[in-house]
Protein backbone atom coordinates (compact mmCIF):
# COMPACT_ATOMS: atom_id res chain seq x y z
CA UNK A 1 0.00 0.00 0.00
CA UNK A 2 1.26 3.26 -1.10
CA UNK A 3 2.39 6.02 1.59
CA UNK A 4 -0.54 8.24 0.20
CA UNK A 5 -2.96 5.37 0.29
CA UNK A 6 -2.42 5.31 3.85
CA UNK A 7 -2.23 8.73 4.83
CA UNK A 8 -5.60 8.54 2.99
CA UNK A 9 -7.03 5.75 5.05
CA UNK A 10 -5.22 7.70 8.45
CA UNK A 11 -6.77 10.60 7.56
CA UNK A 12 -10.50 9.22 7.65
CA UNK A 13 -9.81 7.36 10.45
CA UNK A 14 -9.03 10.58 12.66
CA UNK A 15 -11.79 11.87 10.68
CA UNK A 16 -13.89 9.27 12.60
CA UNK A 17 -12.25 10.09 16.21
CA UNK A 18 -12.95 13.47 16.02
CA UNK A 19 -16.60 12.89 15.19
CA UNK A 20 -17.03 10.57 18.04
CA UNK A 21 -15.13 13.83 20.27
CA UNK A 22 -18.38 15.95 18.75
CA UNK A 23 -21.26 13.51 20.16
CA UNK A 24 -18.99 14.59 24.26
CA UNK A 25 -20.35 17.12 26.75
CA UNK A 26 -19.42 17.63 29.76
CA UNK A 27 -22.25 15.93 31.54
CA UNK A 28 -21.10 12.93 30.21
CA UNK A 29 -17.57 12.97 32.20
CA UNK A 30 -19.79 14.30 35.29
CA UNK A 31 -22.37 11.81 34.62
CA UNK A 32 -19.28 9.17 35.22
CA UNK A 33 -17.68 11.09 37.76
CA UNK A 34 -20.82 10.88 40.09
CA UNK A 35 -21.84 7.03 39.11
CA UNK A 36 -18.16 5.34 38.56
CA UNK A 37 -19.46 1.98 39.19
CA UNK A 38 -20.41 0.98 35.66
CA UNK A 39 -17.95 2.66 33.69
CA UNK A 40 -14.98 1.22 36.12
CA UNK A 41 -16.74 -2.17 35.60
CA UNK A 42 -16.65 -1.43 31.92
CA UNK A 43 -13.14 -0.15 31.35
CA UNK A 44 -11.99 -2.47 33.35
CA UNK A 45 -12.58 -5.12 31.38
CA UNK A 46 -12.10 -3.61 28.08
CA UNK A 47 -8.71 -2.08 29.22
CA UNK A 48 -7.39 -5.12 31.31
CA UNK A 49 -9.61 -8.08 31.55
CA UNK A 50 -10.26 -8.69 27.97
CA UNK A 51 -6.47 -8.31 26.65
CA UNK A 52 -4.93 -10.29 29.58
CA UNK A 53 -7.67 -13.08 29.05
CA UNK A 54 -6.89 -12.70 24.98
CA UNK A 55 -3.33 -13.21 25.50
CA UNK A 56 -3.52 -16.11 28.12
CA UNK A 57 -5.53 -17.68 25.30
CA UNK A 58 -3.48 -17.60 22.56
CA UNK A 59 -0.51 -18.98 24.57
CA UNK A 60 -2.40 -21.49 25.18
CA UNK A 61 -4.26 -22.94 22.29
CA UNK A 62 -2.13 -23.59 18.62
CA UNK A 63 -2.69 -20.80 15.99
CA UNK A 64 -0.32 -18.95 13.73
CA UNK A 65 1.27 -16.02 15.02
CA UNK A 66 -0.08 -13.84 12.73
CA UNK A 67 -3.80 -14.72 13.54
CA UNK A 68 -2.88 -14.25 17.42
CA UNK A 69 -0.82 -10.84 17.09
CA UNK A 70 -4.45 -9.94 15.02
CA UNK A 71 -6.99 -10.96 17.96
CA UNK A 72 -4.07 -9.45 20.83
CA UNK A 73 -4.59 -6.08 18.60
CA UNK A 74 -8.12 -6.54 18.63
CA UNK A 75 -8.55 -7.13 22.07
CA UNK A 76 -6.12 -3.72 22.86
CA UNK A 77 -8.39 -1.58 21.20
CA UNK A 78 -11.64 0.98 22.74
CA UNK A 79 -14.91 -0.28 21.98
CA UNK A 80 -16.10 1.96 18.82
CA UNK A 81 -19.70 4.15 17.98
CA UNK A 82 -21.34 1.16 16.49
CA UNK A 83 -21.66 -0.22 20.23
CA UNK A 84 -23.60 3.26 21.11
CA UNK A 85 -26.35 2.41 18.27
CA UNK A 86 -26.50 -1.15 19.53
CA UNK A 87 -27.27 -0.20 23.12
CA UNK A 88 -29.96 2.09 21.94
CA UNK A 89 -31.57 -0.54 20.17
CA UNK A 90 -31.11 -2.73 23.20
CA UNK A 91 -32.51 -0.65 25.53
CA UNK A 92 -29.91 -0.37 27.12
CA UNK A 93 -27.82 3.40 28.94
CA UNK A 94 -27.13 4.52 25.47
CA UNK A 95 -25.60 7.69 27.66
CA UNK A 96 -23.21 5.39 29.62
CA UNK A 97 -22.31 3.83 26.49
CA UNK A 98 -21.57 6.58 24.66
CA UNK A 99 -19.60 8.59 27.56
CA UNK A 100 -17.52 5.28 28.06
CA UNK A 101 -16.84 5.34 24.39
CA UNK A 102 -15.20 8.60 24.64
CA UNK A 103 -13.49 7.93 27.53
CA UNK A 104 -12.26 4.59 26.64
CA UNK A 105 -11.27 6.26 23.01
CA UNK A 106 -8.58 8.94 25.13
CA UNK A 107 -7.57 5.93 27.19
CA UNK A 108 -6.32 3.94 24.25
CA UNK A 109 -4.41 6.29 23.07
CA UNK A 110 -1.31 4.83 25.61
CA UNK A 111 -3.10 1.62 26.79
CA UNK A 112 -3.46 0.02 23.43
CA UNK A 113 -0.16 0.83 22.58
CA UNK A 114 0.68 -0.09 25.97
CA UNK A 115 -1.04 -3.46 26.38
CA UNK A 116 -0.25 -4.84 23.26
CA UNK A 117 3.37 -4.25 22.77
CA UNK A 118 3.11 -5.29 26.48
CA UNK A 119 1.22 -8.99 25.91
CA UNK A 120 3.07 -9.18 22.21
CA UNK A 121 6.46 -9.61 24.30
CA UNK A 122 4.84 -12.57 26.28
CA UNK A 123 4.65 -14.73 23.91
CA UNK A 124 6.99 -16.30 21.91
CA UNK A 125 5.62 -16.58 18.61
CA UNK A 126 3.93 -13.19 18.72
CA UNK A 127 7.59 -11.90 20.48
CA UNK A 128 9.12 -13.66 16.77
CA UNK A 129 6.88 -11.53 15.34
CA UNK A 130 7.33 -8.07 16.35
CA UNK A 131 10.68 -8.51 16.61
CA UNK A 132 10.93 -9.37 13.05
CA UNK A 133 9.72 -6.28 11.70
CA UNK A 134 11.42 -4.07 14.50
CA UNK A 135 8.55 -2.52 16.10
CA UNK A 136 9.07 0.92 17.68
CA UNK A 137 6.55 1.30 20.94
CA UNK A 138 7.20 5.08 20.38
CA UNK A 139 6.14 4.61 16.76
CA UNK A 140 3.22 2.84 17.48
CA UNK A 141 2.59 5.23 20.16
CA UNK A 142 2.72 8.33 17.75
CA UNK A 143 0.57 6.78 15.56
CA UNK A 144 -2.14 5.94 17.81
CA UNK A 145 -1.86 9.36 19.18
CA UNK A 146 -1.67 11.10 15.65
CA UNK A 147 -4.57 9.17 14.93
CA UNK A 148 -6.75 8.99 17.93
CA UNK A 149 -5.52 11.32 20.98
CA UNK A 150 -5.13 14.65 18.71
CA UNK A 151 -8.74 14.62 16.56
CA UNK A 152 -10.41 13.63 19.84
CA UNK A 153 -8.77 16.49 21.74
CA UNK A 154 -9.67 18.85 18.94
CA UNK A 155 -13.20 17.21 18.96
CA UNK A 156 -13.99 18.06 22.47
CA UNK A 157 -12.76 21.49 21.71
CA UNK A 158 -14.46 21.99 18.87
CA UNK A 159 -18.33 20.67 20.83
CA UNK A 160 -16.98 22.59 23.80
CA UNK A 161 -16.50 25.92 21.75
CA UNK A 162 -19.10 25.22 18.73
CA UNK A 163 -21.79 23.22 20.80
CA UNK A 164 -24.32 24.15 17.35
CA UNK A 165 -22.19 22.56 15.04
CA UNK A 166 -21.46 19.60 16.93
CA UNK A 167 -24.49 19.27 17.43
CA UNK A 168 -25.70 19.71 12.92
CA UNK A 169 -22.48 17.74 11.91
CA UNK A 170 -22.90 14.31 14.53
CA UNK A 171 -25.12 12.20 11.95
CA UNK A 172 -23.09 13.14 9.56
CA UNK A 173 -19.90 11.92 11.21
CA UNK A 174 -22.26 9.15 12.39
CA UNK A 175 -22.49 8.14 9.21
CA UNK A 176 -18.32 8.31 8.35
CA UNK A 177 -17.97 6.29 10.71
CA UNK A 178 -19.62 3.43 9.75
CA UNK A 179 -18.68 3.56 6.08
CA UNK A 180 -14.74 4.13 7.49
CA UNK A 181 -15.35 0.76 9.59
CA UNK A 182 -16.87 -1.14 6.47
CA UNK A 183 -13.60 0.61 3.74
CA UNK A 184 -11.64 -0.64 5.98
CA UNK A 185 -12.91 -3.80 5.76
CA UNK A 186 -13.49 -4.10 2.21
CA UNK A 187 -9.78 -2.81 1.65
CA UNK A 188 -8.38 -5.36 3.98
CA UNK A 189 -10.53 -8.46 2.45
CA UNK A 190 -9.69 -6.83 -1.14
CA UNK A 191 -5.63 -6.69 -0.77
CA UNK A 192 -5.65 -10.53 1.22
CA UNK A 193 -8.79 -12.12 -0.30
CA UNK A 194 -7.10 -15.46 -1.88
CA UNK A 195 -5.38 -16.07 1.74
CA UNK A 196 -8.76 -15.44 3.51
CA UNK A 197 -10.43 -17.87 1.55
CA UNK A 198 -8.11 -20.28 1.86
CA UNK A 199 -7.98 -20.08 5.42
CA UNK A 200 -11.56 -19.16 6.45
CA UNK A 201 -12.37 -21.68 8.36
CA UNK A 202 -9.19 -20.71 10.95
CA UNK A 203 -10.03 -16.91 10.59
CA UNK A 204 -13.74 -17.48 11.44
CA UNK A 205 -13.46 -19.56 14.27
CA UNK A 206 -10.81 -17.30 15.66
CA UNK A 207 -13.18 -13.96 15.13
CA UNK A 208 -16.44 -15.82 16.43
CA UNK A 209 -14.94 -17.09 19.10
CA UNK A 210 -13.02 -13.89 20.43
CA UNK A 211 -16.34 -12.17 20.33
CA UNK A 212 -18.35 -14.36 22.08
CA UNK A 213 -15.40 -14.04 24.72
CA UNK A 214 -15.07 -10.16 24.58
CA UNK A 215 -19.08 -9.87 25.27
CA UNK A 216 -19.09 -12.89 27.85
CA UNK A 217 -16.32 -10.41 29.91
CA UNK A 218 -18.20 -7.48 29.29
CA UNK A 219 -21.30 -9.33 30.65
CA UNK A 220 -19.62 -11.17 33.55
CA UNK A 221 -18.02 -8.00 34.88
CA UNK A 222 -21.31 -5.74 34.82
CA UNK A 223 -22.84 -8.72 36.34
CA UNK A 224 -20.34 -9.16 39.28
CA UNK A 225 -20.76 -5.04 39.81
CA UNK A 226 -24.15 -5.60 40.17
CA UNK A 227 -25.44 -2.62 37.69
CA UNK A 228 -28.36 -2.36 36.31
CA UNK A 229 -30.22 -4.21 33.47
CA UNK A 230 -29.75 -1.44 31.17
CA UNK A 231 -26.24 -0.58 32.38
CA UNK A 232 -25.11 -4.23 31.91
CA UNK A 233 -26.44 -4.36 28.43
CA UNK A 234 -24.48 -1.16 27.58
CA UNK A 235 -21.25 -2.38 29.29
CA UNK A 236 -21.65 -5.90 27.42
CA UNK A 237 -21.71 -4.15 23.83
CA UNK A 238 -19.09 -1.43 24.82
CA UNK A 239 -16.70 -4.33 25.38
CA UNK A 240 -18.20 -6.60 23.05
CA UNK A 241 -18.19 -4.49 19.78
CA UNK A 242 -14.65 -3.40 19.31
CA UNK A 243 -13.58 -0.56 17.14
CA UNK A 244 -11.72 -2.73 14.25
CA UNK A 245 -11.43 0.15 12.42
CA UNK A 246 -8.52 1.28 14.10
CA UNK A 247 -6.94 -1.73 14.54
CA UNK A 248 -6.85 -1.79 10.73
CA UNK A 249 -5.72 1.60 10.40
CA UNK A 250 -2.39 -0.15 12.85
CA UNK A 251 -1.99 -2.71 11.19
CA UNK A 252 -2.08 -1.29 7.33
CA UNK A 253 0.50 1.78 8.87
CA UNK A 254 3.12 -0.87 11.10
CA UNK A 255 2.36 -4.37 9.73
CA UNK A 256 1.58 -3.92 5.95
CA UNK A 257 3.54 -7.28 5.80
CA UNK A 258 1.21 -9.24 8.13
CA UNK A 259 -1.87 -10.51 6.34
CA UNK A 260 -3.14 -12.59 8.49
CA UNK A 261 -3.66 -9.83 11.11
CA UNK A 262 -5.74 -7.48 8.49
CA UNK A 263 -8.33 -10.41 7.78
CA UNK A 264 -8.34 -11.15 11.37
CA UNK A 265 -9.31 -7.62 12.34
CA UNK A 266 -11.26 -7.22 8.93
CA UNK A 267 -13.44 -10.37 9.84
CA UNK A 268 -13.68 -8.79 13.44
CA UNK A 269 -15.42 -5.62 11.60
CA UNK A 270 -17.73 -7.49 9.49
CA UNK A 271 -18.67 -9.91 12.56
CA UNK A 272 -18.95 -7.92 15.02
CA UNK A 273 -22.08 -5.79 13.01
CA UNK A 274 -23.71 -9.58 13.24
CA UNK A 275 -23.52 -10.61 16.61
CA UNK A 276 -24.50 -7.37 17.75
CA UNK A 277 -27.43 -6.54 15.58
CA UNK A 278 -28.41 -10.62 16.96
CA UNK A 279 -28.32 -10.16 20.42
CA UNK A 280 -29.97 -6.66 20.21
CA UNK A 281 -32.67 -8.74 18.68
CA UNK A 282 -32.11 -11.43 21.22
CA UNK A 283 -32.76 -8.36 24.33
CA UNK A 284 -35.80 -7.10 22.19
CA UNK A 285 -37.37 -10.41 22.01
CA UNK A 286 -37.21 -11.22 26.05
CA UNK A 287 -38.00 -7.55 26.59
CA UNK A 288 -41.22 -8.03 24.41
CA UNK A 289 -42.07 -11.08 26.62
CA UNK A 290 -41.74 -8.82 29.80
CA UNK A 291 -44.11 -6.70 28.79
CA UNK A 292 -41.48 -3.63 28.16
CA UNK A 293 -42.75 -0.79 25.90
CA UNK A 294 -40.57 -0.41 22.49
CA UNK A 295 -38.97 2.94 23.00
CA UNK A 296 -40.62 6.08 20.72
CA UNK A 297 -39.27 6.77 17.59
CA UNK A 298 -38.80 10.30 18.64
CA UNK A 299 -35.99 9.73 20.92
CA UNK A 300 -32.54 10.72 20.15
CA UNK A 301 -30.18 8.05 19.76
CA UNK A 302 -27.50 9.22 22.75
CA UNK A 303 -30.35 9.97 25.02
CA UNK A 304 -30.84 7.84 28.21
Amino acid sequence: MSAGTLAVLNGILAMMMFGIALSLTPADFKRVAQAPRGPVAGLSAQFILLPGITSLLIYLIPMPGEVALGLLLVSCCPGGSFSNLMTYLSRGNTALSVSMTGIASLMASILTPFNFMLYGALNPRTNALLSSIAVSPADMLLIVALVLALPLTLGLMCAHHYPRFARRSEPFFRVISLCTLLGFVAVALVLNWQRFIGGASVFLLAVVGHNALALAIGWGMARLCRVSRPDRRAITLEVGLQNSGLGLGIIFTVFSNLSGMAIIAAAWGIWHLISGLALSGVWQCLDRRRGLRNPSIRQRIYES
